[in-house]
């Protein structure tokens, strides 16, 4: 389990030196979006009989970082939006 928290950590990481431009978002949101990619890498990863979702292979962590990735892009256009309202 703790070692789920630390690749979906690294996996937050690397989302975000991945995605260009400056990115509004804490450690907290970071691992929580990295946590969200390496489960839908995991589950893709799983889909196509590669491993269990919770085992890391390189499929599921390619998966994993495109996920989060896509994640951020989402929680900065959720957050921009919610700013522009105020």
């Amino acid at each position: 389990m703790i070692g789920f928290v630390v690749f979906g950590l690294v996996v937050g990481a690397l989302a975000r030196l991945i995605k260009p431009g400056r990115q509004r978002l804490g450690l907290l949101w970071t691992l929580l979006l990295g946590l969200a990619g390496s489960v839908i890498g995991g589950t893709v990863a799983s889909a196509l009989g590669t491993g269990d979702v919770f085992e890391l292979n390189v499929l599921g962590a390619v998966v994993a970082i495109i996920a989060a990735v896509a994640l951020i892009g989402v929680a900065e256009s959720l957050a921009g939006r919610s700013r522009g309202r105020r």
